[in-house]
């Protein structure tokens, strides 16, 4: 009797045990399907995609600012070359010059702006016509070698306009645009001539 209840009690431990056993992987199984792991995933993804999106933003904006400063630097430099221009006057005919970049040429555009300068010009060793501005201005003197329409400034005080070629120290003031060497000989003539410079009309 006493085996017939050790053995019923053995077995009644061990279909408790395995019942045991099987709710908890029925536990397991069950917080495993609720367990939101895919769903994580997919906002991680998503949230490198909205920054990658930030980043692309910002750097089209950065494009188009960049092309807008291009413009502006684009626009700024015709208006510069524009207030760098001269009219010359010589026996009837306008000349246009695009001036330098110095202080000689600022002080020059700086005498201009109260009105025309009126120059007696006279030739000299039938390379160049020079006559007195009236007034010194700033120096910017270089070792030059010049051609037909450049436009020099002598020892500060003296405005002159070669046809020839000459090679010394002198400050450069601009160019005559558009005529040839022959042309603007023929123009100035051979003795003396008088130039008027001014601004261009606003």
């Amino acid at each position: 009797m006493r085996r017939i209840r050790m053995l019923l009690l053995t077995m009644v431990a061990v279909f408790m045990l395995a019942g045991c056993g099987s709710d908890q992987k029925t536990a397991e199984n069950a917080a495993s399907a609720e367990s939101p792991q895919a769903p994580a995933d997919e906002d991680d993804s998503g949230t490198e995609n909205t920054e990658a999106g930030i980043i692309s933003s910002e750097d089209m904006g950065e494009t188009e600012t960049a092309s807008e400063d291009e413009t502006e630097t684009s626009d700024a430099g015709e208006e510069i070359q524009e207030d760098n221009i001269m009219i010359l006057t010589v026996n009837g005919t306008n000349l246009t010059a695009v001036m330098e970049d110095n202080s000689s040429v600022e002080a020059l555009m700086g005498l201009l702006a109260e009105g025309p300068l009126t120059i007696e010009m006279s030739d000299y060793a039938n390379m160049e016509k020079v006559g007195s501005i009236g007034t010194s201005l700033p120096r910017n003197d270089e070792q030059i070698t010049t051609s037909a329409g450049d436009l020099i400034l002598y020892l500060g005080n003296s405005f002159v306009i070669y046809y020839a070629p000459n090679s010394w120290d002198f400050t450069r003031l601009g160019k005559i645009q558009d005529i040839t060497a022959d042309e603007l000989k023929e123009l100035l003539g051979d003795g003396d001539v008088t130039v008027t410079l001014s601004l261009p009309e606003q």
